[in-house]
């Protein structure tokens, strides 16, 4: 997990402001992913749009996974049968559409997919190999999403007997040999994974789950979106939070945005992007609607791990989070991509 003493002092003096303030545009994003954020923040300053700002941020993450700790995209997070799937969803606060799709296959351009699902359907979310056929005929090309590194993480996570893992219930796994169907050539000669994990993955810079990503744009227009591979070994076919609307991420042009990173599970059962933007939309400030948007969480499940990146319409934001120390980037006219902090709304932040 991150901590302090990752940042240059200056940027611990960031994270004392409450709520900053400047006036739009801005592209706010979780997680010390600079290259997402430098990029959907250049893409505004030419074309000002905030879709494609957010589209093209968080592809940063799908199309080299190593700029967002493999988190994102393709060779990360393999489910425990091997194989990575992706979640992601674009939301327009000013039509208020959306598009996501969850457990998509094969297809590593994920946000790419939602946009498609947002613009060219009346649906709002698809998932599985429903999915990626709609990705197929909409365009995009298939291809593995397993690589050597993700394989190999799979291997040695087998050879431990599966363990850690996200059943609750006594389980017997088929696929005891740890042996897979081929999943190409570059998984043969996989190398042996990093050391081993003795617990279930915590939010680190290992594996920080997701690039949620909300731009506003000079005429105070809101997007909001997310994309993630998930969580490393969950069971085949689970979705988390980040393709769901007011739980990854949610936007409304007449107030602001918001969106989540943590343990999706848990998250999705508070929809805390929405919370957040209906708190602003009271009256609270963006740093007191993010905080009060992770409260109820804190209080039902107090170990979890939970982070929120919020903006307003003016240009106002902030971050809170939960059990972890949460570094998040802001672009702005002032000051492009610097690093701040979230508010430490409880646990060991």
């Amino acid at each position: 997990m991150p901590t302090m003493h990752h940042y240059p002092l200056l940027l611990l003096l960031l994270a004392l402001a409450v709520t900053a303030r400047t006036a739009p545009p801005l592209v706010i994003s979780t997680w010390d992913f600079e290259a997402a954020n430098v990029r959907g923040w250049k893409v505004l300053e030419e074309s000002g749009s905030g879709m494609d700002a957010l589209v093209e941020g968080c592809h940063q993450c799908e199309v080299d996974p190593s700029n967002c700790g493999f988190s994102v995209g393709f060779g990360g997070s393999p489910n425990e049968n091997a194989e990575t799937t992706l979640d992601a969803m674009v939301m327009d606060g000013t039509t208020m559409d959306v598009g996501a799709v969850g457990c998509l296959k094969r297809v590593p351009a994920a946000i790419k997919v939602a946009r498609h699902v947002l613009e060219g359907t009346s649906h709002s979310l698809l998932v599985g190999e429903d999915a990626t056929r709609f990705a197929q005929e909409v365009g995009f090309d298939t291809e593995p999403l397993v690589t050597a590194r993700s394989y190999s993480l799979w291997r040695d996570w087998c050879a431990r007997g599966h363990e850690p893992n996200y059943w609750t219930m006594p389980h017997v796994y088929p696929n005891s040999s740890c042996v897979v169907p081929p999943v190409g050539e570059e998984a043969a000669g996989a190398a042996k994974a990093a050391a081993e994990q003795k617990t279930k993955w915590a939010l680190d810079m290992d594996n920080l789950d997701t690039i949620g990503m909300v731009v506003v744009t000079a005429n105070g227009e809101v997007v909001a979106g997310t994309s993630t591979n998930g969580k490393t070994f969950k069971i085949a076919g689970r979705v988390g939070d980040s393709p769901i609307p007011g739980s990854g991420a949610y936007a409304d042009s007449s107030v602001g945005g918001a969106a989540a990173t943590g343990d999706g599970d848990v998250m999705m059962r508070f929809a805390p992007a929405f919370a957040a933007v209906m708190h602003m939309r009271s009256g609270q400030s963006v740093s007191d609607a993010c905080q009060a948007a992770l409260q109820p969480i804190a209080r039902h499940y107090p170990t979890t791990q939970a982070s929120l990146v919020c903006a307003d319409n003016a240009g106002g934001f902030a971050g809170a989070t939960l059990n972890a120390v949460f570094p998040f980037r802001v672009s702005n006219s002032s000051h492009p991509s610097a690093v701040h902090f979230g508010v430490c709304v409880a646990g060991a932040c």
